[in-house]
Order: structure tokens, then sequence, then C-alpha cells
């Protein structure tokens, strides 16, 4: 996936393809002697301790109004390289689960599944701060994980249990977490409310930034370009993420948009295009991205990725699109896939880790798909809950009658 050898200048060569290790790191710097006009690396700064990698990215940035991007030569240690492979794996991992149970139907109405997009939710999620936000709309299944909510918990809420991070009435759509103010229901929906949220942190000054994520298919909407004009205008510290998987729902890009050039369409507003494949691509624009954000207002991001499956459980996905694009993809541009070739091609993990990373996730899915089946359905009088966000002692109309009625139902009465 990533051939180094002539892409990079002769200066930095000798640099990038050193493997680095914590022993070799031990003495101080200055013992180093660095060749003439190489510089020399420094630990401390470059945030050394386990074994290490410089690198080239494969593909370059694309910049709209920006005279300078993301950094292409971009970093990873190996501790980085098993818990962004183990994101991964996890992930795909979990959407296969939903589509099973779906299957089963355990799982009813829309699941939309994010396979083949894995890479975005993981490169985003390294780059992002303790304080920082992000909303995306209803393809949120593996975005919940990466935001805390344990395998147990998506799953749950998938089947309608009471151990779903949202209670079992969320479903498909609707899960949330900290700092995560989940999936919406409605296409292009959580946009506005994303600048919400970073208009609170600038209110607040809590140094925090928002990410927005949307489809290519949500970008056509009205409400995405008035937030646009209004994040400009206050310098929200917002990030604008369309995830460009190619296809809003049936429809290819080119046949709904005059401008597939999605980094682009936000005018005055600066914009980045990078390869949603490729993790360490969206970690180093995600970077550069929250460091705009936070410096000279809001910024958009143009994530170039690709769904394997239709865009919901019930949308086979071949009918616009033929099965020999999709498994070119996926021998081409599969982001595990990717990430795994250069961790093994760069020696950064052996295969032996790999397979034990995939072990691991394979038995903490499988847990959690246990969990789910036994779980039980919230109760009824959850049905009235969570109607308001502090405790409610009032009447809440029509509930009254509901209420008895159960109780002598259970109580043997008809």
């Amino acid at each position: 996936m990533f051939n180094l050898a002539n892409q990079i200048q002769c200066r930095l060569a000798k640099l990038l393809m050193v493997r680095f290790s914590s022993t070799q790191l031990s003495r101080p710097p200055t013992e180093e002697v660095p060749e003439e006009g190489q510089p020399t690396p420094n630990a401390q700064e470059m945030g050394l301790g386990d074994e290490y990698r410089v690198m080239l990215l494969p593909n370059d940035f694309k910049l709209h109004r920006l005279k300078e991007g993301p950094e292409r030569v971009v970093a990873i240690r190996k501790s980085q390289a098993l818990k962004y492979y183990r994101q991964l794996a996890t992930v795909r991992l979990l959407e296969t689960a939903a589509s099973r149970l779906y299957k089963e139907q355990l799982v009813r109405g829309f699941c939309h599944l994010y396979t083949g997009q894995e890479a975005c939710a993981v490169g985003i999620r390294a780059a992002m701060r303790s304080n920082d936000n992000l909303i995306t709309g209803y393809r949120v299944h593996g975005w919940a994980y990466m935001m805390g909510v344990p395998a147990v918990g998506v799953l749950a809420e998938l089947t309608g249990r009471r151990s779903g991070c949202s209670g079992g009435k969320g479903g498909s759509m609707h899960m949330y977490g900290r700092n995560f103010y989940g999936g919406t229901g409605i296409v292009g929906d959580q946009v506005p409310l994303g600048a919400g949220v970073a208009f609170t942190s600038k209110y607040l000054q809590d140094g925090g930034v928002c990410l927005a994520l949307y489809g290519d298919g949500a970008a056509n909407q009205g409400q995405v370009f008035e937030c646009f004009n209004m994040a400009l205008l206050w310098k929200l510290p917002m990030i604008f993420v369309c995830e460009n998987n190619n296809y809003g729902m049936g429809t290819r890009s080119e046949r709904a948009a005059s401008n597939i050039n999605y980094y682009t369409r936000g005018d005055l507003m600066p914009g980045i295009w990078a390869d949603g494949q490729d993790v360490l691509a969206v970690r180093s624009a995600t970077e550069f991205a929250i460091k705009h954000a936070l410096n000279k207002g809001p910024i958009l991001m143009e994530l170039g990725t690709y769904r394997y499956g239709g865009h919901s459980m019930s949308d086979p996905g071949t009918s616009y699109r033929t099965r020999e694009e999709i498994q070119k993809v996926r021998r081409q541009h599969d982001p595990i896939q990717g990430f795994r070739e250069l961790c093994l091609d760069q020696q950064i993990l052996s295969l032996d880790e790999i397979q034990e990373i995939n072990q691991v996730a394979r038995l903490e899915i499988e847990g959690a798909i246990r969990a789910a089946r036994k779980d039980d359905e919230p109760p009824l009088n959850n049905l009235w809950s969570d109607v308001y966000s502090g405790l409610f002692e009032g009447k809440l109309r029509g509930v009254l009658a509901l209420e008895l009625e159960h109780d002598n139902t259970k109580d043997g009465e008809v």
C-alpha cells in the first residue's frame, strides 16, 4: 500500500526509513551524531516511547482556499498501530453482527451499516481530544463504539434491549455517548445540531471543537449551506465532514450533484480532501482541521470512502452498481487490508500479533451478541420515561389509563 522508496527527498530518506525503539532512544538526543544537514530526532518532541515509524502517505491531500495543508509525512508508534487495527477489526465485526441479527429478525426497522468506511471513524477518533464533540447521521453503530459505547451497548440497542446505550428505545439510528450527540434519523439534521454544539463550545470557551459528519447525499441539502454561512460569520470551532461513499441511497454522486468536489462547496470556507480509506491520512487531516477550527474558524473536510453494502439492510446495493465494482474496492482499497499490509511491510506489527487482535475482536463481539440476546426488553413504563431530561413528577396525558390497564392485566384482570 505504501511505496516509499522513490517518493521521499534524499535529505529525509534515511530518517524516514529508520525503525526506532525505546532502547534506541533511551540516550539523550544530544548524544546522537546526525549526518551533515540531517535533523536530529528528539524523543520528547516526537512523543516516542515504543517502536516507531515515520512514513509518507501515498496520496496527497487536495486543498481549497488553503496555502498549506495536513502533514503528508506521518508517524505511528506500535501501541497506536495495535489500537487502530483493533478498532478497525472490531467495527467491521460489529457491523457483521448487526447484519446477522437483522437477518434473524432480532433487529427491526432501519439498519444502516458502516462496512467499508471504518478508517474514517478510526482516523478521526485518533485525532480528537477529550473536549471535542461529534455528531453524525444514521450510519452510527461503528461511531457509537468508537465514542465509548461498548459493543454490547450497541447490539443491545439494535435489538431493543434494556442494556442498550439508549435504553433499547433508540434503535439503529439513535445512539449516544459522552461527547457524542449521536446519529439522527433525519438526513442532514446533524449539521445544524452540530453547529449548535460548536456554538456552545465557543460561548463557554471550553476549547472544544465539534465535528458534524454527513454523507454526499445530505451534502445537497439547503440546511447544510445555511450552516456553512452561519459558522463562517460566527467563526465557530467546527469541522464539517462529508463522508463521500459515492452513493446517496441508490444514486451515484455524479447523477445528483453538479459539483462532486465536496471539499470546495464551502465557498469562502477552506476545505480539504483526504483518502478516507487510509487511517493515517484521515488522522493527519483531522489534526490539521482541529487546529484550524480553533484558531481560524470552521473548515470543511471531505473523506473519499466507500460502503460495501446497500444504503440500508433492505437495499441489496447491486441494482445501481455492479458486484465487480464492489469487489474491486475490496481488493484494492479496503481500509483494514491496507492498514494490515502497512503494518506488516513496515514491520510495525507481526502476523501473530494481527491474528491475535482478530481473535480478541471476535471474542468481544461474540460475547456482545450473547449478552444482547439474553437481555430483557424495556418494561412498559419506559414508554413514557426520558420524556424530559430531568426528573418529572407531574402527569403525562394518556399515561395514567395505560398504566392502570397494564397493572390490571398483570393482576389477571381483563
